[in-house]
């Protein structure tokens, strides 16, 4: 006789559903119990790795010189008496000069890599091909270096390549102007570029840039002192025959001198404003900035009066707008004679990348912020400008603050998309805090500033600077004065030198 209440095998159990509902509700609310107490002690706070550019500079430390890479890492080992010269500093080349005899000037170079091995070998000397802007800006010309044999100079590439034979006088580059190398051969001179494609011949007693853009072409002056302009391509833009070409570059018109007169011609060979200015500024469409018995306005080709010549000084702006000096002051001018901007600025520069004006009062330590409406939309202090993401950071009433160029107030964590921790201020102390506002780094520093590039940031105490990382973690204690260094910077340990054109870093 069977069991009573015995249950057969085909039989199922029956689920009750609300214990089940009530059992999956606890189990979630204990999970964000969980999550809420990591959140609280730190542990939802994950910083995101920082991806770096992997770049090199010249380090120097115990008076010797070496090259250490963007993470801080030490590529070769400082022990050159001389600066060790990177001309690209995101290529694996070093050119070092070493066996330094201070007292006949000899000295010997070599370019190796972060192996120590030669690259580049067989001459004499070795060195990279330095140019400036015009703010007198070191910088370097990219995959082309000079060498020398039997004191005559050629070009070789990166690897090494033979680009020029070593078959001239001097090689030097064309001052503010990429891609542009001066060559002396026979004393006369030619133009090349970086691949050693002939530009010039070497058939000429002197070769200007016409602009800094090398796309614009070249003044040529030949062995008669007859000057013309010669164009990338080779081609003649203006005939070798003028007596003078002034550095101006305006769609396909250039400023001569001919029979001892000043004027415009175009490349259909048509003349305009013969003889009727002294000098000329610039040249914008139709219109010409021309200065008359040390006087500035604007005429068109045609020689019509836009703007009477009587100021001090005056630039074009955009539109039909230029900045206009009278009486030591600055202001904005239009065709119509109508002073849009009055003349109260000490100075006034407009920003084209960026796209306002800039303008300083006398005896205010604050700068004016102008659109292009030329209304004031901000007053502050200049702190940094980056055209490529489209911000400035501005000190305002003695706090920085971010702005993109609609001077619409941004955070620092809307506007540095690769960073990882973000500066913060509270109570006069400066700490970091994460992509989500959530303090990473206490409040106990005096000054700082934000994360570089390579995942680094400076943080100063009791008038001491160190370092922390992309994590905010401590990497040197603060222990450097930096009073004489115009920019704060570290990689790891490394802090930027004071001389920034020689882009190097030190501990000391």
């Amino acid at each position: 006789m069977a069991n009573k209440g015995r249950r057969y095998n085909s039989q199922k159990k029956k689920l009750n559903i609300k214990k089940v509902i009530a059992v999956i509700f606890v189990f979630i609310v204990i999970i964000m119990a969980i999550n809420g107490v990591r959140k609280l002690f730190g542990g939802g706070n994950k910083i995101q790795e920082k991806t770096v550019p992997n770049r090199y500079f010249s380090v120097y430390t115990d008076n010797k010189w070496g090259v250490i890479n963007s993470k801080g890492e030490i590529i070769i080992k400082p022990e050159y008496d001389e600066t060790i010269i990177i001309p690209n500093n995101s290529k694996d080349l070093f050119v070092c000069t070493y066996d330094v005899n201070y007292e006949n000037s000899t000295y010997k170079t070599k370019v190796i890599n972060s192996k120590n091995e030669e690259v580049v070998t067989g001459y004499d000397t070795i060195t990279a091909l330095e140019n400036y802007d015009n703010e007198n800006n070191l910088w370097y010309e990219d995959d082309v270096l000079l060498v020398s044999k039997d004191n005559k100079y050629g070009l070789v590439d990166f690897k090494g390549k033979e680009l020029l034979k070593c078959e001239y006088e001097e090689i030097t580059t064309l001052k503010g102007v990429k891609n542009s190398i001066l060559t002396e051969k026979d004393g006369k001179l030619g133009l090349t570029d970086n691949i050693g494609s002939i530009i010039i011949e070497n058939e000429y007693k002197k070769i200007e840039p016409i602009s800094d853009k090398y796309e614009n072409g070249y003044i040529v002056t030949d062995s008669n002192n007859k000057m013309g302009i010669i164009n990338r391509d080779k081609s003649i833009a203006v005939e070798i025959k003028y007596e003078d070409i002034k550095q101006i570059y305006a769609d396909g018109k250039y400023v001569v001198k001919e029979s001892k007169k000043w004027q415009i011609i175009d490349n259909e060979k048509n003349i305009y404003l013969k003889d009727k200015f002294d000098d000329v500024v610039s040249i914008n469409g139709d219109k010409v900035i021309v200065k008359n018995n040390d006087k500035f306005g604007v005429i068109d080709l045609n020689g019509e009066t836009k703007i009477s010549v009587k100021y001090q000084d005056m630039s074009y702006l955009f539109e039909d707008k230029y900045i206009f000096e009278q009486n030591g002051k600055y202001g904005v001018i239009n065709l119509e004679g109508e002073e849009l901007i009055k003349p109260i600025y000490e100075s006034l520069i407009y920003r084209a990348d960026a796209g306002f004006l800039e303008g300083t009062m006398p005896s205010e330590v604050d700068s004016e912020f102008i659109d292009n409406t030329l209304e004031v939309r901000l007053k502050g202090i200049l702190s940094d400008i980056n055209i490529t993401d489209g911000y400035m950071k501005v000190r305002v009433d003695s706090e920085y603050k971010y702005y993109n160029f609609k001077f619409e107030e941004k955070t620092n964590r809307e506007l540095l998309k690769t960073n990882t921790i973000f500066l913060d201020k509270k109570d006069g102390k400066y700490g970091y805090v994460d992509q989500n506002g959530i303090v990473v780094v206490d409040y106990i520093y005096d000054d700082a500033t934000e994360q570089n590039e390579y995942g680094y940031a400076s943080v100063k105490k009791n008038g001491l600077w160190g370092s922390i990382d992309y994590r905010g973690k401590e990497v040197i204690t603060q222990i450097y004065q930096l009073e004489n260094n115009p920019v704060i910077e570290f990689i790891g340990k490394w802090h930027i030198g004071e001389d920034l054109n020689l882009n190097y870093y030190t501990d000391k």
